[in-house]
């Protein structure tokens, strides 16, 4: 996996489990990948060590998996989009506006 796809897979998981991390630790993740800020302006923002911004970075990552692993939100979500779009194709307008709703609950 390289950079750009690990990025956009851990971007996907926070989306389902970022109120599971303290409010420190979701400012760490959400500055480096979505304000797209480095290790060292982080550190120097948060006045900690450059070291424990990475360290936070992979803690988070690592719980993200761990998540994922046991409770599979993204995958079922994957999947229920996948089925939903299946549906739309032999369904009625009726249908797609139900449809419609059940993606809108997520």
């Amino acid at each position: 996996m390289d950079k750009i796809e690990k990025q956009q897979h851990y971007n996907n998981l926070y989306g389902y489990y970022q109120n599971l991390f303290t409010s420190k630790q979701q400012e760490i993740f959400e500055n480096y990948n979505f304000d797209d800020l480095s290790l060292a302006e982080i550190a120097e923002n948060h006045d900690i060590s450059r070291n424990a911004v990475f360290d936070t970075l992979k803690k988070v990552e690592k719980a993200l998996d761990t998540y994922e692993e046991k409770l599979n939100l993204y995958k079922k979500d994957q999947k229920l989009n996948f089925l939903l779009d299946e549906v739309a194709k032999y369904t009625t307008k009726d249908g797609l506006d139900i449809i419609n709703q059940i993606k809108e609950m997520e």
